[in-house]
């Protein structure tokens, strides 16, 4: 296309600057373990993650530029470029790998080891990063103008104002202080408490509540409002439509999987014995159908990206990408560990079926993210889809049980890893594109920030089961849960397959009504206490938006920091999360040094404080968009 050669980057190809250098790497790796376990948390409590790319970008020009005086928009972009591969690599492992441990706490197999989830996560952050090299020219170059990839132009834009950088990650650092702050004050100092809950008498069965925390509050910012009613809808039909019901036609009755009778069982009794099958059937269904729905997609993707594989655009500085010689040994070593190395519980079968299904996988996830970003990349749909294909499969073949059932979930978690990675590094490499940085030096980027992450995310995975628990009320796992209970459906057939039926037809509805079925899924399946402060934060959102006595510009400048200070509300609380489950399991006394914190303060508040905190939180919110200098400044 005529358009893209004469496409002039921001820094142009003969123009050396500094870019990979030890400031950008080190920066980069402390942010990719940094947001990888923010996300991690983030990820585990809710079962969404979110993009790391502009809050990489702004808290790097806040270092390099007003603290270390340099002035270089390409080692900015290395930054985020390595920050990002971090929650993308975590995104990855936390919506399968919990699996193992709930199955270890349950008898069934043992609890994997750091070096086996070091192992498995760096095999995925590899190959998603190599299947894409030979697919930039294709994707980034060819079809720019074509695929907006909406996330890495923004960020673009982002490094380009880069005489905003200090103005913009003080706010992303005010937000992750005030999260920090507001998070160890209700789950540290039990000031007040961090989910608020309430039942009603006069309408058995129902419920409502809302975890008044500042990750969600972010999430449901940053998702925006559509995104957060959808949500809040799932939560509704749950709690206030299916629990009645249940409660009104079961009564005394003891129904399977529910161990009493259901009268006895209260709101959240009855979620975790039935509503949770009911999700987990309508999340399936939701992934499922985004997959169906992609493959005309899919197809032409598929056979243009093979059309245009291992292209190179020259010679110069901006079109060098790895060498294939390079490319190909790379997959062909991580295929041969992930079949011989013993810590990996995959056969020779197991690695064919990730290598062929991981290419193609990483191919439709590249251009997945180039029309719709990669918030509404269907990873999930494509787990689901490997889990279901491997675990028939590995039983049709006589790998059943408990080795049969790791073995699938390690075969998804690396085309997880595998799909989400490759997303990641296609929106960093359109990010490079537009300002002119060298794509070799950013794939190995993204080597290395999954290098990092993948040592990092053993520790956070083991550190977060040991505090709570997977599948426990603070950390439910969603999205692992959701995997396990297909693996186990596949091999044993033991699932309530009722409930789970009816949660596949709720989506058929939900989609003949031309509503995302995803969003709405995982409001159905989540409890409505993490609904609620989202679409709290997304209806923030819809007001700056929507507000009048404001021109465009203002608006949009408004909203855009509103973002950077979500970011930093969900950075902050993932942080002391960690934090917190490292004091939960420091024994002290009779308890742990967790148990010891919450008795300091000499009050705790109840319900009324904790919605006192959480307004006063969202306030917050407004003091960074409309009532900051900039905002004043701007009207």
């Amino acid at each position: 296309m005529n358009e893209n050669k004469e496409f002039k980057p921001y820094i142009p190809a003969d123009k050396i600057v500094p870019e990979f250098t030890a400031t950008s790497i080190i920066l980069g790796v402390l942010l990719a373990v940094l947001f990888g376990g923010a996300n991690a948390y983030l990820g585990l409590r809710v079962g969404m993650t979110v993009s790391a790319s502009i809050p990489a970008a702004v808290i790097s020009m806040g270092i390099i530029r007003v603290i270390l005086k340099k002035d270089s928009i390409l080692e900015n972009n290395m930054v985020q470029t390595i920050g990002s591969a971090g929650e993308s690599l975590a995104a990855g492992a936390i919506f399968t790998m919990p699996a193992l441990f709930m199955w270890a706490a349950e008898g069934v197999g043992t609890m994997p080891n750091l070096i086996e989830i070091g192992l498995i996560a760096l095999c995925g952050g590899v190959l998603g990063v190599l299947f894409m090299v030979p697919l930039r020219t294709a994707l980034i170059v060819e079809e720019h103008g074509v695929l907006p990839y909406p996330e890495g132009m923004a960020c673009a834009e982002v490094l380009i104002a880069g005489e905003e950088g200090g103005a913009k990650a003080s706010t992303v650092f005010a937000g992750l202080g005030i999260a920090a702050g507001y998070k160890f004050l209700t789950d540290g100092l039990k000031l007040f408490p961090s989910e608020v809950d309430f039942s009603f008498k006069s309408y058995q069965g129902s419920g409502v509540g809302m975890d008044v925390l500042p990750a969600l509050a972010g999430v449901g910012y940053i998702c925006g409002p559509k995104i957060s009613s959808y949500l809040f809808a799932g939560g509704t039909l749950a709690w206030f439509v299916l629990m009645p019901l249940i409660y009104l036609f079961g009564g005394d009755a003891t129904i399977y999987p529910g161990a009493a009778p259901i009268s006895e069982l209260g709101t959240w009794g009855i979620w975790s014995s039935y509503i949770k099958y009911i999700g987990a059937g309508a999340v399936a269904a939701g992934g499922i159908l985004s997959l169906i729905k992609s493959l005309p997609l899919i197809v032409k993707t598929f056979r243009d990206a093979i059309k245009g594989f291992g292209k190179n655009t020259g010679t110069n500085r901006t079109g060098i990408d790895l060498s294939m010689k390079t490319v190909g040994i790379g997959i062909a070593v991580v295929a041969v560990a992930i079949w011989l190395i013993p810590a990996i519980p995959v056969t020779l079968l197991g690695a064919i079926i990730i290598v062929i299904f991981g290419f193609f996988f990483a191919t439709v996830s590249s251009r997945m993210v180039g029309l719709v970003g990669s918030s509404n990349n269907p990873v999930s749909g494509m787990a689901i889809a490997t889990l279901l294909f491997s675990s028939l499969i590995l039983k049709a073949t006589g790998n059943t049980g408990e080795s049969g059932m790791v073995a699938a979930i390690t075969i998804g978690t690396v085309i997880c890893i595998i799909a989400a990675m490759a997303g990641d590094t296609s929106q960093d490499l359109k990010t490079g594109y537009i300002v002119g940085a060298t794509p070799r030096l950013q794939q190995i980027g993204e080597l290395i920030g999954a290098l990092f992450s993948a040592a990092a995310i053993g520790g956070i995975l083991y550190l977060l089961n040991a505090a709570w628990g997977y599948g426990s009320a603070e950390l439910p796992a969603p999205q692992a849960t959701l995997m396990k209970m297909v693996v186990e459906g596949v091999m044993g057939g033991n699932l309530p397959w009722t409930l789970v039926l009816a949660g596949v037809f709720i989506a058929i509805v939900i989609e003949v009504l031309g509503i995302p079925v995803l969003p709405f899924a995982i409001g159905l399946y989540l409890p409505i206490h993490l609904s609620t402060p989202m679409m709290a934060g997304g209806l923030v959102r819809l007001w700056l938006e929507k507000r009048r006595g404001a021109d465009e510009k203002t608006k949009k400048a408004q909203v855009d920091n509103g973002v950077l200070y979500s970011a930093g509300l969900i950075a902050g609380e993932g942080l002391v999360g960690i934090l917190l489950a490292v004091f939960a399991i420091i024994p002290m006394g009779a308890g742990t040094f967790g148990d010891f914190l919450a008795t300091c303060l000499p009050i705790h508040l109840g319900n009324i404080g904790g919605l006192v905190f959480f307004v006063l939180l969202l306030l917050t919110v407004l003091k960074f968009t409309v009532w900051s200098k900039a905002g004043k400044e701007q009207k």
